[in-house]
């Protein structure tokens, strides 16, 4: 028991000083090749093979479970490989108040569509020929009843809870409504649902805990899909590539938008209101009493680093793809674009380093408390709610403490402002020269 927990702190310990996702921790912290791969657990039928983005790991995912292979491999389709056929990247900012007068908080975007809940899956299912049901409704009893049919006959669903009404993560109020990620649900077990989120070990929820929380956020009210593959679960060498083709051109597209929000531009935006003081939109004017900053740093953090609840900046993933599909479509060129979206990955590495530096105390430990909580749902599931509680409330305390008094003096802010908008900037450079690459790449592939 002892050594489990000493492991345990220390991949939480690396995750927090390098940003890594839980399972690239552990591999590090155990000295694991990348292919090195534990075998997932089973729970009910059904096996827990983690991940590290919410959208393509439940599509990765069910896509195992219900033994979808390549041909060419005999093997389930990697993360990665979901990731890119479902149309790869995004990028997109905005900060949003929780409520009125609220703090401000960054939203950042590193999935294609990102700002469209359920379109990046019902693409990636379609491109891997899976068809689905879709059901919406706005009746509780209806949609309660939707969900106990799928899991009566044994069949996953993926739903979008609101992250604070389903409890496990154990949110602030304030957070309530505020949305959520997608993630499986698979069986029952009594009362309660077992959970598919990016978990290794079993999670579950009260069934009535889960209804409330999937009805909470209007624009996706009770949403729900469930696949379900043809017979013939064997994707062809000339299915794949069509897929994998798809995917990239529909990336290629998506990046090269002029949009400040929802494409690439959106880095050189958030670049510049670092150190805006005219624009009202600036870091400068909206921090200018320092109240709230920590939070909203922290925020930017989580959400470039895998370590966080999103899965992070997804670049590293990404490069993962193209290598794949550079070999599949004999695409050398894909290799080398692969090598730019990896540099653009450490490049956002740095501009979370810049925006919450481990080297001020209160930063640390708020990192540090920040991969327990991420990290003890993933390892433990169920078995480790008394100790991720127990982390998330000494988290939110101390940031709390932390927005009301900040542990950066005026002039410190503002040079981690013009530190980060600099960062931002060198990004969003690698990123443009990265998407003219890959659009160059893509327009000369061979023909199909």
């Amino acid at each position: 028991m002892t050594n489990k927990k000493q492991l345990k702190d220390r991949i939480r310990a690396r995750m927090a000083a390098t940003g890594e996702s839980y399972s690239t921790a552990r591999r590090h912290v155990l000295g694991l090749r990348p292919d090195d791969v534990p075998a997932p657990a089973r729970d009910a039928g059904y096996r827990l093979r983690g991940g590290q983005h919410p959208d393509s790991a439940v599509v990765t995912n069910l896509l195992a479970h219900h033994g979808v292979r390549l041909a060419a491999t005999g093997a389930a389709p990697g993360e990665a490989l979901v990731l890119g056929v479902g149309g790869g990247l995004g990028a997109g900012y905005a900060l949003w108040a929780h409520a009125p007068g609220g703090t401000p908080t960054p939203v950042l975007g590193f999935r294609n569509g990102w700002h469209y809940t359920g379109r990046w899956i019902r693409t990636a299912l379609h491109r891997w020929g899976v068809p689905f049901d879709e059901q919406a409704t706005s009746m509780a009893r209806r949609a309660a009843d939707r969900l106990s049919a799928a899991l009566d006959v044994g069949e996953p669903a993926i739903v979008w809870p609101d992250r604070f009404r389903i409890g496990y993560r154990h949110l602030p109020p304030h957070l309530d409504g505020h949305g959520g990620h997608p993630v499986v649900a698979y069986g029952t077990t009594g009362d309660r649902v077992r959970l598919d989120d990016r978990n290794l070990a079993p999670l579950t929820v009260p069934r009535e805990r889960l209804d409330v929380a999937r009805a909470r956020v209007a624009s996706y009210k009770n949403l729900l899909l469930v696949p379900r593959p043809d017979a013939d679960r064997e994707v062809s060498d000339g299915q794949l590539r069509a897929a994998v083709r798809a995917g990239l051109v529909d990336c290629a597209e998506q990046l090269r938008h002029t949009s400040e929000s929802f494409s690439v531009p959106a880095w050189r935006a958030w670049s510049r209101l670092m150190t805006d003081r005219r624009d009202a939109r600036g870091w400068p004017r909206l921090f200018a009493d320092r109240r709230g900053v920590t939070g909203a740093l922290l925020a930017a953090w989580e959400g470039i680093e895998p370590a966080g609840t999103s899965g992070g900046n997804l670049r590293r993933l990404y490069a993962d793809f193209l290598t794949e599909a550079a070999a599949l479509l004999d695409a050398p060129a894909l290799g080398d674009v692969a090598g730019a979206f990896a540099v653009a990955a450490r490049g956002w590495h740095e501009v979370a380093e810049a925006a919450f530096p481990a080297g001020v105390p209160a930063l640390a430990r708020l990192r540090e408390l920040t991969a327990q909580v991420n990290g003890g749902i993933i390892a433990d599931g169920d078995a480790g709610t008394a100790e991720v509680g127990s982390a998330a409330g000494r988290l939110w305390a101390l940031r709390d403490r932390c927005d009301e008094s900040p542990p950066l003096a005026a002039a410190d802010l503002a040079e981690l402002f013009a530190a980060t908008g600099e960062r931002l900037r060198e990004v969003y450079h690698l990123e443009a020269a990265a998407v003219r690459r890959l659009h160059a790449a893509v327009a000369d592939l061979p023909p199909a």
